[in-house]
């Protein structure tokens, strides 16, 4: 058996035995570096960052009286918390969508974010 059939059982030995969400984390942090887009892991706080990724969840908080849309965007590394201040819905944003975000990383609470990032939304991989 040549080293390239070794590979070849290997890589399908791991997709029988793994867990789909490892799978897909894999698979999402493949796209998001081929899009040249950053690792969440290796993002700090203060830096001007680009990460696309799929949202997890998306809600609206209402804050007193200044509404904010978050979502929980997750790149197959890390989860990034993105906030948008003063909107209740943006077309196309929505759980299961992925998407590329621009903007300053922050942390809130021990956690990343992003507030009112640039994004693009992302045509489904066929």
């Amino acid at each position: 058996m040549s080293a390239k059939d070794g590979g070849y059982f290997s890589r399908l030995v791991r997709k029988l035995t793994s867990d789909v969400e490892d799978l897909d984390a894999d698979e999402m942090s493949m796209r998001s570096g081929a899009e040249g887009a950053q690792r969440a892991c290796d993002c700090r706080s203060g830096e001007e960052v680009t990460v696309m990724g799929r949202l997890r969840s998306v809600e609206l908080c209402p804050t007193n009286e200044a509404a904010t849309l978050e979502a929980e965007l997750f790149d197959g590394t890390q989860g990034v918390t993105l906030i948008w201040l003063g909107r209740r819905r943006i077309p196309g944003i929505e759980p299961g969508r992925t998407i590329k975000v621009r903007g300053r990383m922050a942390e809130r609470a021990g956690q990343k974010v992003l507030y009112n990032p640039y994004y693009e939304l992302q045509s489904p991989v066929s």
